[in-house]
């Protein structure tokens, strides 16, 4: 039988002897010969088994419990094992189903594969097999509990990185992000400022396979550039003023885990050329040390610019730009995922009641309408941060919109959009706010509206901004 993935594989030499914990184990299987076997051979490794011949009663078996494996024979009588399989992953989405066939071709494996199987099983096996196959299965379920601890500690401190989301566009980043988990590459998070870049990041170094290490953030706009590489890479005792000590820096804080570079289109060039050969080589040296060092450590890096733009314009090194955008994740604005934003918005409640130990408050209809009028600049980050003076503000049970800032809580004002029955007054001021609250200083305002500072402060003064 061909080896058609990476979990279809074969037991090794050095196989643990026993299942350190108590796997529930479904067999399905017509030949009350194989399911006696099997049913042998699993609680000789104490596994608790439930053995059915039918795909009626294996559909009720997972009504009834809930299953960590199955062996699932691919001939039931006249019936295909495979057609079972859907049921059975759609009633235990966690499960991890194992072929087992006499008839075992590659094309029954790819199919398989591709129905949701986790291995295949070709009989006759042997007891070795099995217990390979259940430590395998043991260590995924492991890492799948880690994965989901760590996802709940995650949004215990950041109530937004709980990812349930009605959007399509959201739901595609999140799947390249999850795919792009179980690879070593590169991966860049684009989008405005406020979405959830970081937080992405974030469960991409949870799902991979450096969960257990690291995950080190830079944020590299606050940092000058002396500061910046030495907060990269360290620096040696005496490397500057001040230098009283060896410091290491966060790529080695980061090795064998992630480093997560938030705004790298602000790494000022002269520092691109170090960050790139260590992308490429793993190597580098501190500040003031001849010593080269190397550092598996992962990069992730978001952005809020236009960095083909800073590419042309030679403020971004367009080799480093290739090696950090190998995975490019988009991440969409909230104005564009408006199916999502009174759950959000009801997540921040009852994230920020809690902290005040206070009974859960509810928004009003009117209020439900304000939030989703509201076009929201500022993103996720805005929305957290006005639902959370809202709930101070107003002591009641209902948040009504008197609780929220002017520009959100007047009943009938809604921020101004392309395509409103609006003046180009209204609409510049809007672009203009919008562009202001996602920028570090007006100069950088005014290069992206494409006017003078001078021309920005006379428009700032005209419209009251």
């Amino acid at each position: 039988m061909p080896n058609t993935s990476r979990n279809f594989s074969s037991p090794q030499n050095h196989e643990k002897t026993c299942i350190s914990q108590c796997l529930n184990v479904l067999v399905i299987d017509d030949e009350k010969n194989i399911r006696t076997a099997l049913t042998v051979c699993l609680e000789t490794e104490k596994c608790r088994v439930t053995a059915v011949g039918t795909s009626s009663t294996a559909l009720k078996a997972c009504e009834d419990d809930s299953f960590d494996v199955a062996f699932l024979d691919l001939k039931l009588g006249q019936a295909d094992g495979l057609n079972l399989l859907p049921d059975l992953l759609n009633r235990s989405p966690h499960l991890l189903v194992i072929i087992i066939t006499a008839y075992a071709t590659f094309e029954t494996a790819v199919k398989a594969i591709k129905l949701g199987a986790w291995d295949y099983l070709p009989k006759p096996f042997t007891p070795d097999q099995i217990r390979h196959l259940l430590n395998k299965a043991e260590e995924k379920i492991q890492a799948c509990r880690k994965i989901a601890n760590l996802e709940n500690q995650l949004k215990e401190t950041f109530p937004e990185a709980d990812f349930e989301t009605n959007s399509l566009c959201m739901r595609k980043a999140m799947e390249i992000t999850r795919q792009a988990a179980s690879s070593q590459a590169a991966v860049m998070f684009r989008g405005e400022s406020g979405t959830g870049k970081s937080l992405l990041a974030r469960l991409l170094h949870t799902h991979s396979s450096r969960a257990n290490r690291q995950f080190v953030t830079v944020n590299c706009p606050i940092l000058q550039e002396n500061l910046l590489a030495s907060e990269l890479f360290g620096h040696a005792k005496g490397a500057f003023t001040g230098a009283v000590r060896d410091q290491p820096g966060k790529v080695e804080a980061a090795d064998g885990g992630t480093l997560f570079l938030d705004e790298i289109g602000e790494v000022p060039i002269s520092l691109q050329a170090q960050l790139l050969r260590f992308l490429q080589e793993k190597q580098y040296e501190r500040i003031g040390e001849n010593r080269v060092r190397r550092a598996d450590t992962r990069i992730v890096c978001a952005t809020n610019r236009n960095l083909e733009e800073d590419v042309k314009n030679g403020r971004f090194r367009e080799d480093l730009f290739f090696r950090v955008n190998v995975v490019e994740v988009m991440i969409p604005p909230l104005r564009e995922r408006r199916e999502d934003i009174l759950s959000l918005a009801r997540r921040f409640l009852e994230f920020f009641a809690k902290g005040l130990s206070r009974p859960i408050p509810e928004f009003s209809k009117p209020t439900e309408a304000l939030l989703l009028s509201y076009s929201w600049p500022g993103n996720i980050r805005e929305l957290r941060n006005v639902i959370e003076r809202a709930l101070i503000v107003c002591q009641n049970r209902i948040i009504e919109p008197q609780a929220f800032p002017e520009k959100i809580g007047i009943p009938g004002k809604i921020t101004p959009e392309i395509g409103m029955d609006l003046s180009l007054d209204e609409l510049e001021r809007a672009h203009i706010e919008r562009i202001m609250s996602r920028v570090k200083n007006l100069e950088e305002a005014a290069s992206i509206l494409g006017i003078d500072s001078s021309t920005l402060w006379r428009k700032r003064k005209k419209f009251e901004i």
